[in-house]
C-alpha cells in the first residue's frame, strides 16, 4: 500500500524539482520542434530570421538548417531581397509536400475511415472499410490490414500512421477501455507499429479533434471540442496543452448525468447522461416529424441541457471557445444559440467574456486531421 505524508507548510526552498534530469539530446529536441514550428506555421525564414524568432544562436540555427537539409524536411528557396546592403539571406522552407502521413478514423462503429495527407492535411487518398461486425482482436488485425493498404496507396515516404480511438486511451497509445469495440487494455499504438513497421501514435478521437481544430481549424488556445455522432466526446486544449485528465479520461462528457427526472436509459447503464439526448440517434429521435417552429423548440431544449451541462467546464476552465463536430443539420442554429446564452448565464461574467460557440470548420476530416497532428507531434514536434 502506498502512503503519501503531508507536511504542515512548505518551506521557502519547497518550490518544484526536477523529475528527470536534462540530458543534451532534449534540448537539441526541443531547438529542432521550434525550427520546424515556426516554419510549419510562418512559411518560409531566413536563418537570421529563425534566429530571433525561436530566440536561437545565429551559429545553433545553421547546424540545425544543415541536419534538416540532410534529413530532406526542409529546402533553400532562394535568397530574399534585402533592404540594406550586403548578401541577400537565403530563405529556408519545410518540406511539407515531401512526406506524408497516413490518419485513421476509428470513431464510427460500422466503417474505418482512412487518408494518405500531407504534412499540411491535405487528403492525397480516401478510403474506407466496413467494420460493422468486427471487436476485440479481430478489429485490431483489421486495423493493421486497413493500415497497410493506405501505406501502400502513399505516393510520398510515410513518417507515422495517426488513429483516433473510441475509449480512454492513454499517453502511450494504450486503449485502458473502449467497451463499444470490447477493448480493455489493448496497447494498439504498440500492436499496429509491429506489425506495419511504422511509428504509430494513438489518441482518443474526440481528442483528435482538438488537436486538429487547434492546428488546422483556427481554435484558440483554451478550447473544448464537442464531437457527437454514435456518442458524444470531449476534447480540452488548454493554453495550447491537451488535456490527459488523471486516468486520461478528461473530456468524457457524454457520460455526465444531464437529465435528472426520468432520464433515458444509457449504454453505460446509468439514466439521462448527455449522451442519451444529445448523440446523432438521440437528436434525429427528437427531431422526427418536426419542423419549423417545434423542430427550433426542440434543438433550443436539448441546447439548454446541453449549456447546463458545458456551464461548470467553462467556469473551472475559463475557455475561450467551443466548437462541435458532428451532423450540421442536426446541430442548428436554436441548439447553439440555447447552450451559449445558459452558458453565460450560469457562470460570472469574467467566465464567460468573450466565449465563442461554432462549428467546426474541418467537417468529417476532424478526426482524420487530428490524427495527422499526433503524427507530426511526435515525431516532428509539431502542432
Amino acid at each position: 500500500m502506498t502512503t503519501t505524508t503531508r507536511t504542515s507548510r512548505r518551506g521557502l526552498d519547497g518550490g518544484l524539482r526536477a523529475t528527470t534530469k536534462v540530458l543534451p539530446e532534449h534540448a537539441r529536441a526541443h531547438n529542432r520542434s521550434l525550427v520546424l514550428q515556426h516554419l510549419f506555421h510562418e512559411g518560409p525564414t531566413s536563418r537570421a530570421g529563425l534566429a530571433r524568432a525561436t530566440g536561437l544562436t545565429r551559429v545553433t540555427i545553421s547546424d540545425l538548417v544543415s541536419v534538416l537539409l540532410a534529413e530532406g524536411l526542409v529546402e533553400e528557396l532562394g535568397t530574399q531581397p534585402g533592404r540594406r546592403v550586403g548578401k541577400p539571406a537565403i530563405l529556408v522552407g519545410m518540406r511539407t509536400d515531401a512526406y506524408q502521413i497516413v490518419a485513421i478514423d476509428l470513431s464510427d462503429d460500422a466503417v474505418l475511415r482512412g487518408a494518405v495527407l500531407t504534412l499540411t492535411g491535405e487528403a492525397v487518398e480516401r478510403q474506407s472499410l466496413g467494420a460493422d461486425d468486427y471487436r476485440g482482436d479481430d478489429l485490431v488485425e483489421l486495423i493493421a490490414r486497413f493500415a497497410r493498404k493506405l501505406v501502400a496507396a502513399a505516393t510520398r515516404p510515410v513518417i507515422g500512421i495517426g488513429v483516433g480511438s473510441p475509449g480512454v486511451v492513454d499517453p502511450s497509445g494504450r486503449v485502458v477501455e473502449a467497451p463499444n469495440v470490447e477493448w480493455v487494455d489493448v496497447p494498439l499504438a504498440a500492436t499496429l507499429s509491429d506489425r506495419i513497421g511504422l511509428p504509430v501514435h494513438v489518441a482518443n478521437d474526440a481528442n483528435s479533434a482538438a488537436l486538429a481544430e487547434y492546428t488546422y481549424g483556427g481554435a484558440t488556445g483554451s478550447t473544448l471540442v464537442l464531437t457527437i455522432g454514435k456518442g458524444v466526446g470531449a476534447g480540452i486544449m488548454v493554453d495550447g496543452a491537451r488535456v490527459h485528465g488523471a486516468g486520461y479520461s478528461a473530456g468524457e462528457l457524454g457520460h455526465v448525468t444531464a437529465v435528472d427526472d426520468h432520464g433515458e436509459p444509457c449504454a453505460c447503464g446509468r439514466r439521462g447522461c448527455l449522451e442519451t439526448v444529445l448523440s446523432a440517434p438521440a437528436l434525429r429521435r427528437a427531431l422526427d416529424g418536426l419542423e419549423g417552429p417545434e423542430a427550433d423548440a426542440a434543438l433550443t431544449g436539448v441546447g439548454v441541457t446541453l449549456g447546463k451541462a458545458l456551464a461548470p467546464v467553462v467556469g473551472a476552465l475559463n475557455l475561450g471557445e467551443i466548437v462541435l463536430a458532428g451532423p450540421p443539420e442536426l446541430l442548428g442554429e436554436p441548439l447553439r444559440r440555447a447552450a451559449l446564452e445558459t452558458i453565460t448565464d450560469r457562470t460570472m461574467p469574467a467566465s464567460a467574456a468573450g466565449l465563442g460557440l461554432r462549428m467546426s470548420t474541418l467537417d468529417d476530416d476532424v478526426v482524420l486531421a487530428g490524427a495527422a497532428v499526433l503524427v507530426l507531434g511526435a515525431q516532428l514536434g509539431v502542432s
